[in-house]
């Protein structure tokens, strides 16, 4: 069970739920509904926040917010639902290489225990901010991109 603590509901999944749905419409190259985008990521944090209660082995989670996502996606957002596999998966890798980078850092740079690090929840919502911003300038980068990719596709 990864039961979460209310900071980090509010310091980490919600911001976390919010720069997913963003990436989701920006991987899936569809203009952003405002009123959909704040219903559908405050869902997916707070079914997030209920998954985690849930008692599932490690991982299992993981499996569940793709899949939520997805759901979510195709039937609040109205994302054709090829489009929201791809884009949710193309998001979950993301995240998983800016945790890894995240963790490579609080080991080798920091010179921290991760084991008493994931222990603290403090420190757990603290040292695991890096990796959100990590993957905020990944998504980021990929729509500076894709940008440029369009201006050079319409000259």
């Amino acid at each position: 069970m990864l039961k979460l603590q209310p900071i980090e509901l509010f310091f980490r999944a919600i911001p976390e739920s919010f720069l997913a749905i963003l990436a989701i419409y920006i991987f899936s190259n569809i203009p952003i509904n405002k009123k959909k985008y704040i219903i559908t990521s405050l869902l997916v944090a707070c079914i997030f926040f209920g998954v985690r209660m849930l008692p599932i082995n490690y991982g299992v989670h993981t499996i569940l917010g793709i899949g939520i996502m997805i759901i979510l996606s195709v039937s609040i957002n109205k994302i054709d639902i090829i489009k929201s596999i791809k884009a949710v998966l193309i998001y979950s890798i993301f995240q998983f290489i800016a945790e890894g980078l995240n963790i490579f850092i609080i080991q080798n740079i920091l010179k921290e225990d991760v084991n008493e690090v994931l222990s603290n929840v403090v420190l757990k919502t603290v040292y695991g901010l890096p990796s959100l911003a990590i993957l905020g300038f990944i998504i980021f980068l990929y729509y500076i991109i894709r940008l440029k990719k369009d201006e050079l596709i319409n000259v």
